[in-house]
């Protein structure tokens, strides 16, 4: 399977998105973040949905 350059994009992306959510889930349960329970809690939650898209978003595009 040879990757597309839109496929790569996605794919990256998807790999930063997921680093948030890792990286929000333990400043969260450090129980004291760094930048506030809410703006965290908001990179978590915007980060896991971008993460799951954008991979799949990845795999269609190395698929066609």
């Amino acid at each position: 399977m040879v990757g597309t350059p839109k496929s790569s994009l996605f794919l990256g992306l998807s790999c930063i998105a997921a680093i948030a959510a890792v990286g929000s889930v333990f400043e969260l349960t450090s129980g004291t973040p760094q930048l506030g329970t809410l703006v965290t809690g908001g990179i978590l939650g915007l980060s896991i949905p971008v993460a799951i898209g954008s991979f799949l978003a990845a795999v269609r595009a190395a698929q066609s």
